[in-house]
């Protein structure tokens, strides 16, 4: 079994951030193959399985800056090494739209990533799904922009975005 770990925060005011970019794209990949979400208290976690493809949809729970808490715990139960992972996370540095996958790699400058790798190491799959928009990132700050929500342009264009991350899950 592989675990695919979408990077959010918990609780509704956070929903449409970019920071929430991972929990949309596995929200979006649930929903079209009809997944049902069970609350795993035990791990900080929301989780869905995918018997099709033999893999474990997983929310942490955790704020994002310790969303390796969450991965370290669910890891260790199920006794998946950190190479049959793979993170979903919000890139600012990527265009809007753009993914970026690699084996393995250092946090780039992401607190989730940073958690993960004090948790587990370097070597786990990555998607870096492009949530830039310099304009914006500019006049409102780092801080600020993450816990943004997409502009009405990106929203339109997130259903074919999030259809390209539910294909690479598929094929991963």
């Amino acid at each position: 079994m592989k675990l695919i770990i979408g990077f959010g925060n918990p609780g509704n005011k956070y929903n449409f951030t970019r920071h929430n970019f991972g929990f949309l794209a596995l929200d979006f990949y649930a929903k079209i193959h009809k997944l049902d979400w069970l609350e795993k208290p035990r791990w900080n976690a929301i989780v869905a399985k995918d018997e099709e493809h033999d893999f474990l949809l997983v929310k942490p729970q955790t704020f994002y800056n310790n969303q390796g808490v969450c991965v370290k715990a669910i890891c260790a139960f199920y006794k998946v090494p950190p190479q049959d992972i793979l993170v979903l996370c919000d890139d600012f540095n990527l265009p809007f739209g753009k993914l970026r996958f690699r084996e393995r790699g250092s946090a780039g400058g992401n607190n989730g990533l940073k958690s993960v790798i004090a948790h587990l190491g370097e070597d786990f799959p990555r998607l870096r799904l492009g949530s830039g928009n310099d304009q914006l990132r500019s006049r409102i700050g780092d801080v600020d922009f993450v816990l943004s929500k997409f502009t009405d342009a990106e929203r339109e264009q997130l259903p074919n975005i999030l259809r390209e991350i539910a294909n690479f899950m598929s094929e991963y």
